[in-house]
């Protein structure tokens, strides 16, 4: 399975980018796929993800610093998972990456396949 993140780039502060990952090669475990993010000398944090709970349902679940200003969703014609990143700020820049298949949807260990990154830089 490879996953193809894009999207990331330079913002000002308040600022919107739209990051999608869009999966090919196989199928998941599980269907869950999440989002993200290292900045430089920091642990990588949970962003958000989303899990098939059934029909065309798909449950979004969000990191506390990231809720009410990030929205995930499934584009279920391309298999890819897109973050739309609104009023953003100086400390949500780093390198997101997505990641797909996993058991326990906030921790990054948990999940097998991985995105390459891409960067997200918001100047204030």
């Amino acid at each position: 399975v490879q996953l193809q993140a894009s999207g990331g780039g330079l913002v000002q502060a308040g600022g919107s980018l739209r990051l999608s990952c869009a999966a090919s090669g196989g199928t998941f475990r599980s269907n869950v796929m999440g989002w993200f993010r290292q900045a430089p000398g920091k642990e990588r944090e949970f962003v958000g993800a989303i899990r098939w709970i059934g029909s065309l349902t798909w449950l979004p679940t969000y990191g506390d610093s990231v809720k009410g200003r990030f929205t995930i969703s499934k584009d279920n014609a391309k298999n890819a998972v897109n973050l739309q990143m609104n009023s953003l700020k100086p400390e949500d820049t780093a390198v997101y990456y997505c990641a797909a298949d996993s058991t326990v949807p906030q921790s990054p260990a948990n999940y097998i396949y991985w995105g390459q990154g891409t960067q997200v830089t918001v100047s204030s």
